[in-house]
């Protein structure tokens, strides 16, 4: 290694918030993943996808790809790939959105729920470790901390206009 690279305590990169999201984002994200996907198959994308038609079905709502773009902050892609395997496995199903005959809504059909009925208390136990550490206020903190976070990101991406227009 030369000594103008960072190693992981060092260097600029290491301080940049971006980069230290990211990798802790995978690191969390591999770990509860791992812990799933040798039981139920599942990758990363895939379980993301179910995870969140999961809630959307649990609050009375459902979502079409677009909306589970936007939900999961993934690339279409990816979620357009998560869902076709989900499908091919028969985990979820497309149903038509009587909001828009153009699209279809996404949903778990009932061996998807069951699927998800077991990794979601896998996935909080898995959490639960992870927090362990912290002490009174500190996940709380966190918590919030990362929803300011994502929220200044979100307006800082798509700007709303400052008002009606001036002549």
């Amino acid at each position: 290694m030369s000594d103008d690279a960072p190693d992981e305590e060092g260097g600029e990169l290491a301080s940049f918030l971006p980069y230290q999201l990211s990798v802790t984002s995978n690191a969390v994200s591999s770990l509860i993943a791992e812990r799933y996907r040798k039981r139920f198959g599942l990758k990363i994308p895939e379980w993301r996808v179910m995870a969140v038609l999961g809630d959307a079905e649990a609050t009375g709502g459902s979502l079409t790809q677009r909306g589970l773009t936007a939900a999961t902050v993934m690339d279409k892609v990816a979620v357009n790939r998560a869902a076709r395997v989900l499908e091919e496995r028969g985990l979820i199903a497309r149903v038509p959105n009587p909001g828009d005959g153009r699209s279809h809504l996404l949903a778990l059909t009932a061996e998807g729920r069951a699927i998800h009925a077991e990794v979601m208390p896998l996935a909080r136990a898995t959490e639960r470790e992870l927090l362990e550490g912290f002490e009174g206020g500190e996940e709380a903190r966190l918590r919030d901390l990362l929803a300011r976070l994502r929220a200044r990101a979100m307006r800082l991406a798509d700007p709303a206009p400052e008002g009606p227009e001036q002549d």
